[in-house]
């Protein structure tokens, strides 16, 4: 409506209203509406995990409307008053990611294109969605295992999310996703603005799992998956390494990193005596050099 009585020359001005009015509506929302979240019970496992308790849980069910399937998987668990086991939430997360994959490939296509390449090739379609279910699952739950010290998976997310918005920029691979990014990016922050240590409010699962969904999104938009591993790097080892830990010693029994606590921001806090705004910020420098040297190989 702006638009027709102002004119095209409106857009601009509609979008920096558009992203300011995220981040007032979200700060607002959560503000009013964090008395009906679900309180955290406390982490058993989780180094200051008590330190979390009877704070409201699940905010991502206000600041992130957009990726409603993927967040009622994780709000339903977070209000649930027995925690979901790992098998039940797998799978959920597996049928989200085949319906994004199936939506993804409806509407864009199985063409790859390599950043630092420039090379473009097509995937058969079959592999392409075994590839990209793989990367929404993997997404999600690494993002969803680093969520664990105030304002450290929203901040990484951010920084994730920002990587894959400038890469677009210098491919020249714009377009609505883009300015998509800029809103959720925005409303992190309003989050964010009560999540900074010490935290008001957690996200919880609803939050976490919706935020990997993003990011997966995200790389699958800019055509070259594969610049996942380096923008979501640290993301990936901190809750990775957890998964990976897990998995093996439930399917052959093997246990690796027997003297490293995982996910990787327990470690450091607990055996290097990191507080958790040291964590959030040495976390978030290593992958802002990530990123940085990412778009610096892009660009050249």
């Amino acid at each position: 409506m702006f638009q027709q009585l102002l004119g095209e020359s409106a857009s601009p001005v509609i979008a920096f209203i558009g992203i300011l009015a995220a981040f007032f509506l979200t700060c607002v929302s959560l503000a009013k509406g964090s008395a009906h979240l679900p309180k955290d019970q406390g982490r058993e496992f989780a180094v200051g995990g008590a330190l979390s308790a009877g704070k409201p849980r699940g905010a991502g069910l206000i600041f992130i409307l957009l990726l409603i399937c993927c967040m009622m998987t994780g709000y339903l668990d977070d209000a649930a008053k027995t925690s979901w086991g790992r098998l039940k939430k797998g799978i959920l997360d597996f049928l989200v990611a085949l319906l994004v994959t199936f939506t993804y490939l409806h509407f864009n296509g199985n063409q790859i294109t390599l950043a630092l390449t420039g090379s473009s090739f097509s995937i058969p379609a079959p592999v392409f969605a075994i590839l990209s279910i793989a990367l929404i699952w993997i997404s999600i739950n690494v993002t969803n295992c680093a969520d664990g010290v105030d304002g450290l998976s929203g901040t990484l997310t951010i920084i994730t999310i920002m990587t894959f918005y400038f890469a677009n920029q210098i491919l020249g691979r714009t377009g609505d996703f883009d300015y998509l990014s800029l809103l959720f990016v925005v409303c992190l922050l309003g989050y964010l603005w009560f999540n900074a240590t010490p935290s008001k409010m957690l996200m919880g699962d609803a939050g976490s799992r919706a935020m990997g969904l993003f990011i997966a999104i995200a790389a699958l938009k800019c055509h070259d998956p594969f610049l996942y591993i380096l923008a979501a790097l640290v993301l990936i080892i901190d809750g990775g390494l957890g998964l990976v830990k897990l998995t093996l010693i439930k399917t052959v029994h093997v246990h690796i990193l027997k003297n490293v606590r995982t996910p990787i921001h327990d470690f450091v806090r607990k055996t290097k005596g990191w507080s958790n705004t040291q964590t959030v910020f040495r976390f978030a420098i290593i992958q802002i050099i990530l990123s940085v040297a990412l778009i610096y190989l892009i660009m050249l």
